[in-house]
């Protein structure tokens, strides 16, 4: 067990290549979901890697954090909510923007435009 040889080492992967994992930003979550949902629908899991996927695997969130969000989304009318078959024929929650899910995703992306151009001038020096 000792020293591994220089060959060993250099065949792991470089951590520069893989994308730095970022926790998401507080109070961006329920933004990031309405946004996800108001292209389609779709179940918890759906939601988790289409948020990696499209952060560029930066985004992960953890299962304790998404589906409270979800449920309290749901309860407060911003999104439906059905039972069906995923792609993997197993019975999945698709969850799917109302008509107020759609005006909360306006809000927030409003507010969102808002903070990011008010970080900005601070970073720039405006």
């Amino acid at each position: 067990m000792g020293d591994r040889s220089k060959s060993e080492r250099a065949e792991k992967p470089d951590r520069s290549e893989r994308p730095e994992k970022l926790d998401v930003p507080q109070g961006t979550l329920e933004l990031m979901i309405l946004t996800i949902l108001s292209r389609e629908p779709l179940h918890g899991y759906g939601i988790s890697q289409r948020l990696a996927a499209l952060s560029g695997d930066r985004f992960k969130v953890n299962p304790g954090s998404l589906f409270p969000s979800l449920y309290r989304l749901e309860q407060d009318g911003k999104l439906k909510a059905e039972w069906r078959a995923s792609d993997n024929n197993r019975n999945a929650k698709y969850y799917r923007l109302t008509s107020a899910g759609r005006k909360q995703l306006e809000q927030h992306r409003q507010r969102w435009d808002l903070t990011a151009f008010a970080v900005n001038s601070v970073l720039e020096g405006a």
